[in-house]
């Protein structure tokens, strides 16, 4: 008697060692799958700071480069040599193109070229006035002021144009995310369900075997999707491309990229991250199914997340 109970003892340790060590293998996995999370987040932050800097760095350059085609123009108009400047120009416009480069790009480097590019067109300016004087040229009140307003204008679209480049960027990041967190239906079946209750596999039945048709799937794993509840819609489309519905037994619609689409049934899964399996029924109500290929279509939170097909004969 004593030995038996010994037994048991033993028994109840080892299972409970086995419960603790697949409890830690989950702590390990929650684990990594947070610090992963972590990491993507920090490189989001890293280059979001980095697209920041390097437009704020366009957008001087662009400036810069208008006021070279003003100066250009008026040196010319006055007469005065352009040749350094147009070299400059030249020099300007490849470093817009450089500033592409990622594996080159140095925000100290640009810092230092813009102020270079700076005190250049300061001492233009004292040139152009030197001109002016040298041909008796008057400027009035009105070209002074047409030029700052032009001038302005030019930084605003700039500053417009580099507001707008961010948003889009901001935009096709958030889409990303978006994509990255769709659920995503793997291993599709379609069993019949006779009136009688018995089930058949295989993905080709006689329609007079069929008074419901079960549909199966896994939801694959995705660390990015939010673990809450899930609305999963089916279509069954005939092989005319009609979808199958029966508003008396769950049939409904839904929105899908502004359109509205019809459903044959809907299941609302609670999604936990394990691979869970998910069944969804639906009854034909009666109605005979014609013989032919018929589609599955499976959507949630706004994307087509699986699809399948099974054949009536």
């Amino acid at each position: 008697m004593d030995y038996n109970q010994e037994q048991k003892q033993d028994r109840k340790t080892l299972l409970w060692a086995a419960l603790a060590v697949l409890l830690l293998l989950n702590l390990v996995l929650v684990y990594f799958i947070y610090h992963e999370k972590q990491e993507n987040l920090a490189k989001d932050e890293i280059i979001t700071a980095k697209t920041e800097e390097v437009l704020s760095i366009k957008t001087k350059l662009d400036s810069i480069s208008a006021e070279l085609d003003v100066k250009i123009a008026e040196i010319q108009k006055l007469g005065g040599s352009v040749d350094s400047l147009v070299a400059l120009k030249a020099q300007l416009e490849k470093d817009k193109q450089e500033l592409k480069n990622s594996t080159t790009y140095s925000a100290a480097n640009y810092n230092k070229k813009i102020k270079s590019y700076e005190s250049i067109l300061s001492e233009k300016d004292s040139e152009i006035a030197n001109l002016r004087q040298q041909l008796g040229v008057a400027t009035s009140k009105n070209e002074e002021l047409n030029e700052k307003v032009t001038g302005l204008e030019s930084e605003k679209q700039l500053l417009a144009d580099s507001v707008t480049n961010y948003s889009v960027q901001n935009r096709e990041l958030s889409e990303k995310v978006n994509l990255a967190s769709a659920l995503r239906a793997e291993a599709l079946t379609v069993n019949a369900v006779s009136s009688k209750g018995k089930e058949r596999q295989g993905g080709k039945y006689k329609a007079k075997r069929i008074d419901k048709l079960r549909v199966n799937f896994k939801l694959a794993e995705n660390a990015v999707a939010k673990q809450n509840e899930k609305q999963i819609y089916l279509r069954i489309l005939d092989p005319d491309g009609a979808v199958l519905s029966d508003m008396a037994t769950g049939s409904g619609s839904f929105m899908h990229n502004g359109k509205e689409l019809i459903f044959s049934s809907s299941q609302t899964v609670t999604f936990d991250n394990s691979n869970q399996s998910v069944d969804i029924l639906y009854g034909r109500g009666g109605i005979p199914l014609k013989d032919g290929k018929y589609a599955i279509e499976l959507y949630s939170e706004g994307f087509k997340i699986g699809e399948g097909d099974f054949t009536v004969k």
